[in-house]
């Protein structure tokens, strides 16, 4: 390792530290520029950004691994990169290349490479990249400059001490509309979620679950992140809907579940009342890859699943296999692994 850094690994949270490198391209007169690593972490960009005043900018979470032989490993990039380029299409932004996309998140990796959590203390590094609209603009129309930008955080594992269940409650709250940007990883999204999950955890729950927009009868999502379900038959199901945004770690577990489980998997309708179905529940995304669902509370009723302080059998053994696919213990689908050199 090029350099020491002072970090208690054992004990880091998910909170902003700063690291030394990020990487930052501007578009501009139709194109983007090669972009490089800058080692301020502060952005300047004019008062009448589009980003700031009419939500124009999307972003992406990823993570880097290190495996117990040392090496440095990044998890489906590709497929981050692909849903970065569908919340630009979305928001009328610039596509950013692929490659482009890969080259700037191993980039900044391999320049703070000492922020990789070691082996074997479930810490990682958490990427961020961004897309936002930049430059002097008033009207309600796309922005004249756009900037792509990639920091990285070192971060702690979501569960000290292994996998703890946690309790939902149902919003009446929508995070998205029915033809809207749900299906986006879009800022104005989370900014609708902040008062729900505060009114969720005042009730005392971890925080809530949001209905379809229009029936509010099916489930959708659970806070940022996306629900899965065991059936008592032990099938995974997992809600359909324009309106969730695709999570990358939901359509890996989706693989594990069939190929590695020998599972049956459905996406499909979820409905709020029928919830007895499921002998195990979860929310899965990046930051927790799973956190298991002791029980959800709808209309005054807490309906459990396995149990409120015991992770059950089945999503135990999803979470395993795909942090040891992620970690490099488990051999991982082909593509699936990008090793940073």
């Amino acid at each position: 390792m090029s350099k020491k850094v002072n970090i208690d690994w054992e004990n880091l949270g998910f909170d902003y530290i700063k690291t030394d490198y990020r990487y930052v391209s501007r578009w501009k007169d139709g194109k983007w520029d090669e972009g490089k690593l800058v080692e301020d972490n502060k952005l300047s960009i004019s008062e009448a950004s589009t980003a700031l005043h009419y939500g124009q900018q999307c972003f992406e979470g990823l993570k880097a691994y290190r495996t117990k032989d040392g090496k440095i490993q990044l998890f489906r990039p590709d497929q981050n990169a692909k849903r970065l380029n569908k919340s630009c299409k979305r928001l009328l932004m610039p596509e950013i290349p692929e490659e482009k996309f890969i080259d700037a998140c191993i980039q900044v990796v391999k320049a703070n490479e000492h922020y990789v959590p070691p082996y074997g203390t479930g810490a990682t590094l958490y990427i961020r990249p961004f897309v936002i609209g930049v430059g002097d603009n008033v009207g309600v129309k796309p922005a004249p400059e756009y900037l792509f930008c990639v920091f990285c955080v070192p971060v702690g594992p979501y569960f000290k001490g292994g996998l703890t269940p946690v309790n939902f409650t149902v919003s009446d709250y929508d995070r998205a509309a029915p033809e809207g940007t749900g299906g986006v990883k879009v800022g104005g999204n989370y900014a609708a979620s902040l008062l729900p999950h505060e009114l969720a955890v005042k009730k005392g729950f971890a925080d809530c679950i949001y209905l379809d927009p229009s029936t509010h009868t099916k489930i959708e999502e659970v806070g940022a992140a996306n629900f899965f379900g065991i059936t008592k038959d032990d099938k995974f199901v997992t809600p359909k809907s324009p309106s969730i945004l695709p999570s990358i770690t939901k359509y890996s577990l989706m693989h594990v579940a069939k190929e590695y489980l020998g599972m049956e998997v459905e996406e499909r309708d979820v409905y709020i009342d029928k919830l007895d179905e499921f002998k195990e529940a979860g929310a899965c995304g990046t930051a927790a890859v799973i956190t298991p669902i002791g029980g959800i509370e709808y209309k005054g009723d807490l309906h459990v699943f396995y149990s409120e302080t015991e992770v059950g059998p089945v999503t135990k053994k999803l979470y395993d296999t795909l942090t040891g696919i992620q970690f490099g213990d488990v051999e991982a689908p082909e593509g699936w692994i990008v090793e940073v050199k």
